[in-house]
């Protein structure tokens, strides 16, 4: 099985994948690591690896509609089985998803339905949940909707606060990503 990881951040649930390829324990080949603009340390992680990295950076493109072409280009490139959006804060076009149907899977620090969008985890501890999680899924045309695949809960603690909460999710988000992509490779 062949993936493509998109990045926009640090990029640690593409270094846990990393890992897990190197030990073995995942049995997929990393194709590719893709972002959205260049100095993210996921990048960095990518490169570090030795693996292929792409930039599609947002700025160097006149309109959304270029940008939109060139991702799906570069990530076509690779011919992936499944594409890996891993911390990736864009929302991509109809035409990618439409591209890589039920192959184009979400991370989300939130056990979605609930607290869909950016801010997952300062929309639960807001809301008062006393668990939240988070939840791997299958991207569709909408914000952090589609088919779940897994999902983790995580207890939200009363000292908690955002940052300390995430950190929890975050843990929970790398394994349940590790444990989706074997099930994926294994079939």
């Amino acid at each position: 099985m062949r993936i493509v990881v998109l990045v926009s951040g640090t990029g640690s649930n593409l270094q846990a994948v990393i890992d897990a390829v190197a030990d073995g324990s995942l049995p997929l080949e990393i194709a590719a690591v893709g972002a959205d603009r260049p100095d993210t340390f996921g990048v960095e992680r990518s490169a570090a690896a030795g693996l292929d990295t792409f930039v599609v950076n947002f700025k160097d493109y006149a309109t959304r509609t270029d940008w939109d072409a060139a991702l799906l280009d570069a990530v076509a490139a690779y011919k992936p089985d499944y594409v890996i959006s891993s911390g990736f804060m864009r929302i991509v076009a109809p035409s990618f998803i439409n591209a890589f149907a039920g192959r184009y899977v979400n991370t989300h620090p939130a056990l979605l339905p609930s607290f869909p969008g950016a801010h997952g985890v300062r929309d639960a501890m807001a809301y008062g949940v006393k668990v939240t999680g988070c939840t791997v899924h299958f991207a569709d045309a909408g914000v952090d909707t589609g088919p779940i695949i897994a999902q983790t809960p995580v207890t939200v603690r009363p000292d908690d606060t955002e940052d300390t909460l995430h950190e929890r999710i975050k843990v929970a988000e790398r394994e349940l990503l590790i444990q989706v992509l074997a099930d994926l490779a294994r079939g």
